[in-house]
């Protein structure tokens, strides 16, 4: 009976102080799509920055002029059989050439007379390996090998990276942090306002002897409906900016599925935020409202 009676009433509050529930709710949309869509770019940031990191991570193993085209290719199988190798392309002198034409165009003819471009072997590795002391050790690997002159990798360019990505990555999370507590404060003001705003019928229940407990339940009920609906709203808005996104940069897109997942917690952070403003707002009130 209690139970129907606080879903009843907070139903019917929704409906009675709507300009409250209606700032309530989009306090509460607002502070979904800012929290969805900076955790949706410090998904694709993450990616981003491994993209990143295992491109610039890339050893380059250059071979001596006696190694002909078979052993080469010899060479860039076994290269590829290396553990944390990801992939690897072998370019053949005549591809190095191309290479070369197409880079520095007409000015490049003047190069040809001695064939000075070695075969080489490109070598990308995992992500666990993409770190400085293990492309080192990659590097002096290959370098053991016969008929190979040297392995390199831009040592300079990769620690440089690795820098930026960590201050990015400290960056993001301040700056997450900073969305969180700014949506959690936008949205306990706004329902403590709606709280206060029926201050009167809180202090009527409390004279005829209504509980704390028979007072919230309501309350509650009214704020998850709330969370609810502004979690729909928070959910549809980042899915379609997220939609904008990516028909311009492919790499943005995400499959259905984890779209799904991300429109179900978005609507059950709509719910916790409705349930812990109502709770602690009207358990505030309940403490500090005068009787006489």
């Amino acid at each position: 009976m209690s139970l129907s009676y606080s879903i009843r009433e907070g139903i019917l509050g929704f409906k009675r102080a709507k300009f409250a529930s209606f700032s309530s709710t989009m306090a509460m949309a607002v502070a979904l799509i800012l929290i969805g869509l900076f955790s949706l770019l410090s998904l694709e940031a993450q990616s981003i920055s491994e993209w990143l990191r295992l491109r610039v991570g890339e050893i380059e193993i250059f071979l001596q002029d006696e190694a002909d085209d078979t052993l080469g290719r010899a060479l860039y199988q076994r290269a590829l059989a290396t553990d944390g190798v990801r992939e690897a392309e072998y370019i053949s002198r005549a591809q190095a050439v191309e290479i070369f034409r197409r880079e520095f165009g007409e000015s490049a003819e003047g190069f040809f007379d001695v064939p000075f471009l070695p075969a080489s072997i490109k070598v990308r590795v995992e992500s666990d390996y993409a770190y400085p002391d293990s492309l080192e050790s990659l590097a002096k690997h290959f370098e053991a090998w016969n008929r190979v002159d040297e392995a390199t990798y831009d040592e300079s360019l990769f620690v440089r990276v690795q820098k930026n990505l960590v201050f990015a990555r400290r960056f993001g999370i301040w700056l997450g942090l900073l969305v969180v507590l700014a949506s959690v404060f936008l949205v306990a003001n706004t329902v403590r306002l709606t709280i206060y705003a029926r201050r009167l019928l809180i202090r009527t229940m409390k004279l005829v002897g209504a509980t704390d407990s028979f007072i919230q339940r309501p309350f509650i009920v009214e704020g998850i409906l709330q969370g609810l609906i502004a979690g729909t709203i928070g959910f549809g808005v980042v899915y379609f900016i997220h939609k904008l996104a990516a028909k311009g940069w492919t790499e943005l897109a995400r499959g259905g599925w984890e779209m799904f997942f991300f429109g179900i917690l978005m609507l059950a952070i709509g719910v916790l935020l409705g349930w812990a403003g109502s709770f602690l707002a009207v358990r505030r009130f309940l403490k500090n409202v005068a009787l006489h």
